[in-house]
């Protein structure tokens, strides 16, 4: 699959939400972010979708429980990272 733009991908605030919710809590569930961003389920989930397609969340699987995490291993996820902790200072 070919990556997204960089202007694609940041001009998402629901992405940008969810990488700022999963870089504070660490892991969540699908619902868990929902809930947190006030957005619906397959909202959600399209977004984590694109997230793990560029390599930058990760999710381990507990029967029908999806985790999300951000993957700590991505240069992407680490960029970000370094993003957020200036941003947020």
């Amino acid at each position: 699959m070919k990556a997204m733009n960089i202007e694609d991908f940041f001009c998402s605030r629901i992405r940008m939400k969810i990488l700022k919710i999963l870089w504070q809590v660490g892991e969540l569930n699908i619902s868990g972010i929902a809930r947190r961003l006030g957005v619906n389920y397959g909202t959600t989930n399209k977004h984590l979708k694109v997230l793990e397609n560029e390599g930058i969340v990760q999710h381990k699987r507990f029967g029908r429980i999806r985790i999300y995490r951000l993957d700590k291993h991505s240069p992407k996820t680490k960029a970000i990272q370094n993003l957020l902790e200036v941003w947020e200072q």
